[in-house]
């Protein structure tokens, strides 16, 4: 049995719960938060048999996509000025872990 953490953008989130739901896969939805950003991410859990591990990586990456995004970033200058001056970063996608359980029972 493996326990399969993936971490995604919210705005693929659903496409991605709705595709496990329909092949079968059943997922517990977290809403989380990320560091870099402070954007609202959503954090799935899905436990599943080796063998099936990539299927479930598959949906999850045919469902999630990066895109760039421009976003504020501030600086700091002499005088205690602080401009905002927007940056391009990489958001969407997903992070994607899989671990081990040694044991699981449903009660």
């Amino acid at each position: 049995m493996k326990l399969i953490i993936a971490i995604i953008n919210r705005d693929d989130a659903n496409a991605v719960t709705q595709s496990l739901s329909r092949n079968g896969f059943s997922s517990t939805r977290l809403s989380t938060t990320g560091g870099f950003l402070l954007a609202s991410n959503v954090t799935l859990l899905i436990g599943v048999e080796e063998e099936q591990v990539q299927a479930v990586i598959d949906l999850i990456h045919e469902h999630s996509h990066s895109r760039k995004q421009m976003v504020p970033a501030i600086t700091e200058m002499s005088y205690g000025f602080m401009p905002v001056m927007p940056v391009e970063v990489t958001v969407g996608g997903a992070t994607v872990f899989v671990v081990d359980v040694e044991r699981f029972e449903r009660l």
